[in-house]
């Protein structure tokens, strides 16, 4: 038996060595990558309808090398409302640094930029995304990351006998939240201290993650100010199976190569059957290579527990380092956007490119 002792003991030590190791490493200080783009970063806030607020990213003037990842207020109600254990798994997000600063004054040129609607899985989760707005605003884009506005998400509608139209009635209801965020965004443009005279809301790009996703290409299937979207890694819920968009759409999604499960077949061939409809010049899909489903954003890539993403790898789950796949899917995000909102060249050009061979061109 005193081999039996030797494994509990050696399980016993490798439990505490885990916990020592996540402890050191939720109070170890951390930045998001840096924006590539020439401009630095500003961030504010809006309430654009009632129960309907922004996160807003854009280019501006100062001078700050680094920001708080999260105002103050955020950061107490975070830390009050989180268990213990996901506190602990991730981050101590008050030493999180970002790079947009809170309020700063908006960039001084006279141009109006083009606009980005973000929509998060649940129709929620748009801090988690910091990363991928703030390389988008030092790229000269205004990037409105929309919280709020619906009271379930479509994955409650699964197994019920009115699955399609249930998860329909909620699409629609996203797609109406989109559109009024987008007019209230037009009158700001015009009166809002900060942000007059600087939108371009009649160049519009949608991107989402997960039921963010679908809600992108619900709104761009339905609403013609759509001029281009993405849907980052999103399942299409309802009717959107048989949607059709003709502006320019990017799918761009996590590593399927080795799903065999008819869940995730399903999933592919519902995309696959949209794809087919959209105009050949305005379709794309690309996948991340390694990448998966949760590690698209900060949180989930950076902010939670390493030996999480260990565990996934070991899993085979996860091939990528989870920072890498955000600057990956940041790249394709923003290249994909300036082909269609600022003209800057074909966007099958842009990928696949020796700088991410991460990125797999689906043909």
């Amino acid at each position: 038996m005193r081999w039996l002792g030797r494994i509990v003991a050696g399980v016993i030590a490798a439990l505490v060595l885990l916990i020592v190791c996540i402890v050191v490493e939720h109070s170890l200080p951390l930045e998001l990558p840096h924006p590539s783009g020439p401009s630095p970063v500003g961030r504010t806030s809006r309430t654009l309808a009632a129960g309907v607020s922004a996160w807003i990213w854009y280019p501006a003037r100062h001078s700050e090398s680094v920001a708080p990842y999260l105002p103050d207020s955020i950061l107490e109600s975070w830390t009050r409302a989180r268990p213990a254990v996901i506190k602990l798994l991730t981050r101590d997000l008050s030493k999180v640094r970002a790079h947009g600063v809170f309020n700063a004054p908006f960039a001084a040129d006279t141009a109006r930029h083009p606009v980005i609607l973000f929509r998060g899985g649940g129709g929620g989760g748009a801090l988690g995304f910091t990363s991928h707005f703030e390389e988008l605003a030092s790229r000269g884009y205004v990037v409105v990351a929309i919280e709020g506005g619906l009271s379930d998400n479509p994955e409650s509608c699964v197994g019920k006998k009115d699955e399609d139209a249930c998860a329909t009635k909620l699409l629609g209801a996203a797609v109406a939240v989109m559109g009024a965020a987008i007019d209230t965004l037009t009158a700001l443009s015009t009166t809002d201290r900060l942000l007059a005279g600087h939108l371009e809301v009649k160049t519009l790009g949608v991107f989402g993650h997960s039921f963010g996703g679908a809600q992108t290409l619900a709104f761009c299937a339905a609403d013609s100010r759509c001029t281009a979207g993405i849907n980052m890694d999103g399942r299409l819920f309802g009717s959107l199976e048989r949607s059709k968009v003709t502006a320019p759409f990017l799918w761009l999604l996590s590593d399927h190569s080795s799903s065999t499960d008819s869940v995730s077949r399903q999933i592919l061939g519902q995309i696959e059957s949209v794809y087919e409809r959209q105009p050949a010049e305005h379709r794309m899909r690309i996948a991340i290579r390694g990448a998966n489903h949760f590690t698209f954003s900060e949180d989930g890539a950076m902010l939670k527990s390493g030996a999480l993403r260990g565990i996934m790898r070991v899993m085979g789950i996860l091939r990528i380092s989870g920072r890498r796949q955000v600057e990956v899917s940041s790249y394709a995000v923003g290249s994909f956007f300036d082909a269609w909102l600022k003209r800057a060249g074909a966007a099958q050009n842009m990928f696949p490119s020796p700088s991410y061979p991460e990125i797999i061109l689906i043909p």
